[in-house]
């Protein structure tokens, strides 16, 4: 988790940007550090990638091309925060069920142990369509890797219960690959913010 506090520290005062009164929306900000280039200012964006979803479908950037998404890491058999996160992920999916714009892209960082079986099996259990949730598995390093980019931690310690390091946090992807929100997933008060969150951004377009 300390990687995660540290990543919590340096987005800090982006969250607190983020946050509105209930009863109307802002323009939610884009996060990450921008690059300043002559005229042009260049924000940072999800890179290209490639996961296989829980119905044997690779699943990349144009799978979410027009759309906007919700994402998170976790995996199947983790004994502390991954319950808690799907709950509130849940919550997402059921409360913009009839949004086909919002989409919802899940990454397990067990990939050794959660199989394409194991994901349709999770799966099913939830309830979910596959189009509307996408449960993927895929590269170990290249989840990793994009953990960073969704400003999420995803990786392994043996010193932490159920031996891997992550965040809990849902993290809101605009169009154009911009990180535009994030909340606790673990905490039901904060995933309500986020809900707002998201539908100002649905309403923005």
């Amino acid at each position: 988790m300390k990687t995660w506090i540290s990543l919590t520290a340096l987005l800090i005062g982006f969250s607190i940007l983020s946050c509105r009164p209930p009863e109307g929306c802002q323009v939610l900000p884009i996060l990450g550090n921008r690059d300043i280039q002559g005229m042009d200012t260049l924000y940072p964006t999800i890179p290209d990638f490639t996961f296989m979803n829980q119905d044997s479908q690779w699943v990349d950037n144009e799978t979410f091309a027009g759309k906007i998404y919700v994402v998170d890491f976790f995996f199947i058999s983790c004994p502390t925060i991954c319950p808690k996160v799907k709950k509130q992920m849940l919550r997402v999916y059921q409360a913009f069920a009839a949004e086909p714009r919002l989409v919802l892209l899940s990454h397990t960082i067990d990939v050794r142990h959660d199989t394409v079986p194991r994901l349709k099996a999770y799966a099913e259990g939830l309830g979910i369509a596959t189009d509307r949730w996408h449960l993927v598995t895929g590269a170990e390093d290249d989840i990793y890797q994009i953990a960073g980019n969704y400003f999420s931690v995803a990786k392994k310690d043996p010193s932490v219960p159920g031996g891997f390091d992550h965040s809990g946090r849902l993290i809101l992807i605009d169009e154009q690959r911009h990180v535009r929100s994030f909340c606790d997933g673990t905490d039901a008060e904060s995933v309500d913010r986020f809900m707002k969150d998201i539908q100002c951004l649905l309403d923005e377009n």
